[in-house]
């Protein structure tokens, strides 16, 4: 499935909730639902500088199938809401290939209204999240080049 139709089924399921309260409460569904990172992964180097809450962000390159490997991220935080995003993030870009998550254009944050129904900091945590994943992106481009 591509990045967006990915983003499409996220803003029509987001869509059925009539209001803000029924979509926080779906992110932090999304933050229970994602699997929890190893604790050796929750370390400083692993840490998202501009996030108001504590994130973990991991990337890998699977090169299972070498005529095309794709990044798979993982990710984790010490606060639900914050940990629901990690996870919408993750399963937007990860299992594509680095020119994929590179060349993406995150429509589905402002679709959904993301943006503007979080505080600032959030905000920043959500840019800086986005900015680590397509520098992971863009390292394995240059290792797979």
């Amino acid at each position: 499935m591509s990045i967006n139709q990915i983003q499409d089924e996220i803003i029509e399921e987001f869509s059925y909730l009539d209001n803000w309260v029924d979509r926080y409460e779906l992110l932090s569904d999304y933050g229970k639902g994602a699997p929890k990172i190893p604790e050796s992964d929750m370390v400083d180097k692993n840490l998202i500088d501009g996030c108001q809450s504590k994130v973990w962000l991991t990337a890998e390159l699977d090169r299972s199938n070498p005529d095309k490997p794709l990044v798979i991220f993982h990710g984790d935080s010490d606060a639900l809401l914050v940990r629901g995003i990690v996870a919408l993030l993750i399963h937007v870009l990860s299992g594509h290939t680095p020119k994929e998550i590179i060349d993406a254009d995150l429509y589905f944050i402002d679709k959904i209204g993301l943006q503007e129904h979080l505080s600032p900091t959030r905000n920043n945590g959500v840019v800086a999240m986005l900015k680590q994943m397509r520098l992971f992106a863009l390292a394995y481009q240059s290792v797979i080049k």
